[in-house]
């Protein structure tokens, strides 16, 4: 208060110096002088008065614009630390080789790059055309704001409209602090925020984020985009020509567009950064004429989507599991496991295989890979075609529930061999009904209709024989195959009092990816690893923030994962059900198979598995119609099973399982077959059913 009253004092006897100097010019002229100096004096104290009342206004709009500016202006800049902070960056989804699937991004699709990794070329055609005294000052351009008024005033050119004073320190400021608002008051935070910047980071620090934030039209932020959608290049891979072209377009992208009506203008632009260019002594004109007549090399299409129904499960996967809420606006790289031809091929044969059986009712397929190895997916299709409208193309069947139907008795013949039973134990395929209280009588039937009386464990297996699975559940207990379920990976079997003895043929509900952890046990031997569709995941600087380990658990003993194994892979077991030439066989390859049909015609599977790959394939109808007719072994799920599998296979070894120390080969009945050490004593063969009593069977 002391310093504002100084500054006062000092600012009246200014003011009234003049004044009393013009007086003493008085005082040698006798009376008439002094009644001059009374005069004068009189005056004085009036012109006081009015200079009093002067300061009085000049120091309320002094104390007034102050107030102004330090609440509408100084309150209100943003922290200038916000610099720092990256902006929206789109997260990219490429397959394990590198091939980009899709880019995630929330309305900018922007790629993070280095100020190393941009071209030179690119920066001095920018600093041309924006801003020639980027390197010299600090953050405004007093030289570039006058020479932008002469322009607008007197040089204004029809084609490239007016030309802005802003500093390229100014256009970063006004990125990524402020929206498009056109104000004074923005104008003045932009040029203090501006100042500041530039006292925070390097000249090179602000080019490197002024080359990342700034538009190139449309959804296209940042320079690496820009390169990569008007050229198909990385930002490294650009030319002169190409860096002149986009060095033109950030003033006004929807104006100098490549693309339609305002090529021509986006051309004349180009020139124009290019005569800068000369002008600043940033190129020789030999080499600017050359430049001028270069034929650009436009993309025209835009990359669409591949793999849909992956990429929108890495998506959730990376939500669920990494906790990423806002995928599209963190800049990640993330490799995935798919592997782009196995997806291409997995979709077309899903595609072709359903256009056939169209007539029977089937109106969508899908079909999962594993490499049961390391627990990757290699390919996911989730329905026949993801844009289909009539289907619901864009639900995706390999995570949706569906009934397995005998596709899930394996994991039921496993409890029965962990419970002492062998391969040549038998059962009685007959009729049989059960009762529980407050349910209908259950009586379940062969798919065939037919029963095969007194079988072997590994003929029901192999034949998918109804009623002995039933029997076998009825021995094991239903709860026990949940909680084998559970640990094999399936989750949706938690409401343990819905299911009854009916669990045996698959009226649980299952997903595919979950069925497909399961049964990748049993090629794994008994170990469960555990299945992902991620490899790696890098931040937008590159680095790695998250890098897949693979997870294994011993879920039961290989013993009995070779002997279910065994009887799956067995072309001649399944032979009285399926016959000797069904396409459940991959000629010269050892692989277990399963297939599965509801009883109410709604689901049709087939799963089958080697050491190294899975294939599980489905087909019916999303709003969950029964199909008209399916044959497992013949038609539905299994030729678009073989189909995959067999390229899978092509070309490559047939793998056998490792037969496990606990197992060996024993004669029974004139046959070889597998044994879990000592369970082959006291074993006899079982009496052969007469043709009366099968006949008796079937009635």
């Amino acid at each position: 208060m002391l310093k504002l009253l100084r500054i006062i004092k000092i600012f009246l006897v200014g003011l009234g110096r003049p004044v009393f100097w013009a007086g003493w010019k008085f005082f040698n002229l006798g009376k008439s002088g002094w009644s001059k100096i009374r005069k004068i004096r009189i005056n004085f104290r009036i012109s006081v008065k009015w200079r009093y009342l002067f300061l009085v206004i000049i120091l309320g709009i002094f104390v007034g614009s102050g107030n102004w500016f330090y609440r509408q202006i100084w309150q209100q800049l943003p922290d200038v630390n916000l610099i720092y902070n990256p902006p929206k960056l789109s997260t990219k989804i490429f397959d394990r080789n590198g091939k980009l699937l899709y880019k995630f991004y929330e309305g900018e699709n922007r790629s993070w790059v280095r100020y190393d990794q941009i071209p030179k070329s690119l920066v001095w055609a920018t600093i041309a055309i924006e801003d020639k005294e980027f390197f010299e000052h600090h953050g405004l351009s007093l030289k570039g704001m006058i020479s932008a008024v002469w322009f607008n005033l007197f040089k204004k050119e029809e084609n490239f409209g007016f030309r802005g004073g802003s500093t390229i320190t100014q256009q970063l400021v006004k990125n990524v602090f402020f929206t498009g608002e056109k104000t004074i008051k923005r104008k003045i935070k932009e040029a203090i925020l501006a100042v500041k910047v530039e006292r925070e980071l390097t000249k090179e620090e602000i080019l490197e984020r002024y080359f990342n934030q700034v538009a190139y039209g449309g959804e296209i932020y940042g320079v690496q985009e820009a390169a990569t959608r008007y050229f198909g290049k990385n930002i490294e891979g650009i030319d002169l020509a190409e860096a002149a072209f986009l060095a033109g377009m950030a003033a006004a992208p929807s104006s100098y567009s490549p693309y339609g009506e305002s090529w021509e203008l986006a051309k004349l632009r180009q020139k124009h950064v290019i005569e800068e260019m000369v002008n600043a002594g940033l190129v020789d004109k030999e080499k600017a004429e050359t430049v001028k007549i270069e034929i650009l090399a436009l993309k025209n299409e835009k990359i669409g989507i591949q793999a849909p129904h992956f990429v929108f499960y890495v998506k959730n996967w990376l939500e669920k599991e990494r906790g990423l809420t806002n995928v599209g606006r963190l800049g990640l790289s993330v490799w995935t496991s798919l592997d782009l031809e196995t997806q291409k091929l997995s979709e077309k044969i899903v595609s072709d295989e359903i256009d056939k059986v169209k007539n029977l009712k089937i109106s969508n397929g899908a079909a999962l890979v594993l490499d049961v190895k390391t627990g990757e997916i290699l390919a996911m299709v989730g329905s026949k075609d993801y844009f289909s409208k009539d289907i619901d193309g864009k639900f995706n069947v390999t995570t949706g529930l569906r009934q397995p139907g005998s596709s899930i008795k394996p994991i039921n013949y496993l409890l029965a061999l962990k419970n002492g039973k062998t391969l040549v134990s038998t059962v009685n395929d007959s009729p049989v009904t059960y009762y529980v209280a407050g349910q209908k009588p259950y009586a379940p039937k062969n798919y065939n209709g037919k029963y095969m009386g007194t079988v072997t464990i590994k003929t029901a297996l192999a034949s998918s024989l109804n009623v002995p699975s039933v029997k076998l559940l009825s021995e094991n207990g239903v709860a026990n195959m949940i909680e084998m379920g559970r640990k094999m990976g399936i989750t949706t079997w938690e409401e343990k009092s819905r299911f009854g003895l009916a669990l045996a043929l698959g009226s649980g509900e299952v997903k595919m990816t979950e069925l497909a952890q399961a049964y990748s046990i049993f090629a794994n031997l008994g170990e469960k690893v555990e299945i992902s569709p991620i490899i790696s995941i890098n931040n937008y600087l590159g680095e790695t923030i998250y890098r897949r380990e693979i997870k294994r658990e011993t879920i039961f003993e290989p013993e009995y994962a070779f002997l279910i194994n065994s009887v799956l892979d067995d072309n001649e077991a399944r032979a009285p059900i399926f016959g000797l030439n069904s396409k459940l066989r991959i000629d010269g390859k050892t692989v277990a198979v399963k297939t599965g049909t509801t009883n109410n015609l709604k689901d049709n599977w087939c799963i089958g598995w080697t050491p190294s790959y899975l294939v599980a394939a489905w087909v019916g109808n999303n709003n969950g119609s029964p199909m008209s007719w399916v044959a497992s072994g013949i038609s539905g799920a299994t030729p678009i099973w073989n189909r995959i599998m067999g390229e899978i296979l092509k070309n490559k070894p047939d793998e056998q399982w490792t037969q496990p120390n606990g197992i060996y080969r024993a004669n029974y009945c004139g046959k070889e077959e597998y044994f879990l050490a000592g369970t082959d004593k006291n074993i006899r063969c079982p009496r052969l059913v007469t043709k009366e009593e099968e006949i008796s069977l079937t009635e």
